[in-house]
């Protein structure tokens, strides 16, 4: 199992058209390489997991989720989503067969285990692009823990959100990792592109450490739009990402008077933590909303919050379909506001990732209107499958 450079030229040709202009540079063959790269890496340590988590003989001859966490003897609450996707990433990957049926799905271990070294890609991803690697920092912390969290020893909290894992995030989400700069890059393009003349008042949620925020001025600043904006309301839940991304933008951005800073918790009502009702022309998050507890609730403070006429504009990583496995949740999974928000039959059937599909259907039933997407993903899904980042605009009417 290899990545092949002529493979990424090949596929980045081909979704190059399909992009808008202000997009183009940011997915040619060095990012494709550079997903490829970390798509198998992560593969291969999931292959790692579930052998030192003895997952391979709790499959046995063939089992679903539920059995191999029982038969595992994990911690059923926390264990069952992971254990789930690490089933289903193997699967499409060919280490295991899968069946569907009646009962449900069930895995079967046909052969033996492959062996293969994670460290060989990332030494690859090393000479090739080193500012990716953080997200091989992140992806390798997770797994270290994953045997322990499984069996409930240690919680996604304290693998992941220590203190001492905060340089791990900066990294990670800095505009300078292509694997995760892309979100912000999309997003920033989509805001620029749908923000109507004069009506420059966003409120951002969720902002993390500010590398989306930070996207979207250099975009409207090298469009000649800055001066658009009349308010701009940084916003995110933790205190020292919080912190940290006020002394970013205010260093990288200093004559910006409209760029303020306060926390904002997206799963209680906006009013009562002072954001105001029909306060802003845009609400705009990066892979925020997908962490939402209750999505619906969510959406319907933001559309209180919005003019009529404002928008909702998301940067999201997006499943390609139902039941694909992404990357990202490899680490996330470990966390619950991840993994266990409150579900919806129609549109949010699991935690995390959703489809475009199910995005569309959740902020249709919220009331908005004028639902649209960037870039095309259906056409780009046909020559990359597992392109996973899209933005998605709607309007309150």
């Amino acid at each position: 199992m290899s990545v092949d450079l002529a493979e990424s030229e090949r596929v980045a040709a081909a979704v190059t058209p399909l992009l808008p202009s202000a997009l183009r540079p940011y997915f040619g063959a060095g990012f494709t390489y550079s997903h490829l790269l970390f798509d198998e890496y992560v593969f291969r340590l999931a292959l790692r997991v579930f052998r030192e988590a003895e997952l391979d003989a709790a499959v046995g001859d063939g089992a679903g989720a539920e059995d191999v966490v029982k038969r595992a003897g994990l911690e059923p609450r926390r264990s069952l989503v992971p254990v789930d996707w690490l089933l289903r990433h193997l699967a499409a990957r060919g280490v295991l067969a899968r069946e569907d049926g009646a009962a449900g799905t069930r895995f079967r271990l046909e052969a033996a285990l492959p062996e293969l070294d994670p460290d060989a890609v990332h030494a690859d991803q090393q000479q090739h692009d080193a500012f990716c690697l953080p997200s091989y920092g992140l992806a390798e912390t997770a797994a270290n823990d994953y045997p322990a969290f499984l069996r409930g020893d240690r919680s996604g909290d304290e693998i992941l959100l220590a203190p001492t894992r905060l340089p791990l995030w900066v990294g990670y989400f800095s505009n300078d990792n292509a694997l995760y700069a892309v979100n912000n890059r999309v997003g920033a393009a989509a805001l620029e592109a749908w923000m109507k003349p004069g009506e420059g008042a966003v409120l951002e949620l969720g902002g993390g450490l500010g590398s989306g925020a930070s996207a979207v001025l250099e975009r409207l600043a090298a469009t000649g739009r800055l001066r658009e904006l009349t308010a701009y309301r940084f916003t995110e839940l933790v205190p020292a990402f919080l912190r940290r991304a006020q002394r970013l933008l205010a260093t990288k951005f200093p004559e910006t008077p409209f760029l303020t800073f306060s926390a904002l918790d997206m799963n209680r009502a906006f009013a009562e933590q002072g954001v105001a009702p029909e306060s802003v022309s845009i609400v705009y998050a990066v892979n925020t909303l997908h962490v939402a507890h209750d999505l619906a609730f969510t959406l319907g403070e933001i559309q209180r919050t919005l003019r009529p006429g404002g928008q909702l504009i998301v940067s999201e990583c997006v499943r390609p379909a139902a039941g694909h496995t992404l990357y990202p949740e490899f680490v996330f999974n470990l966390l619950e506001t991840f993994r266990a928000p409150r579900l919806h039959p129609g549109y949010r059937p699991n935690g995390g990732f959703l489809t475009p599909a199910q995005w569309t259907d959740a902020v249709d039933a919220a009331g908005f209107v004028n639902i649209r997407l960037l870039p095309d993903l259906a056409a780009i899904g046909k020559v990359f499958p597992t392109f996973y980042v899209g933005a998605l605009g709607a309007t309150r009417p």
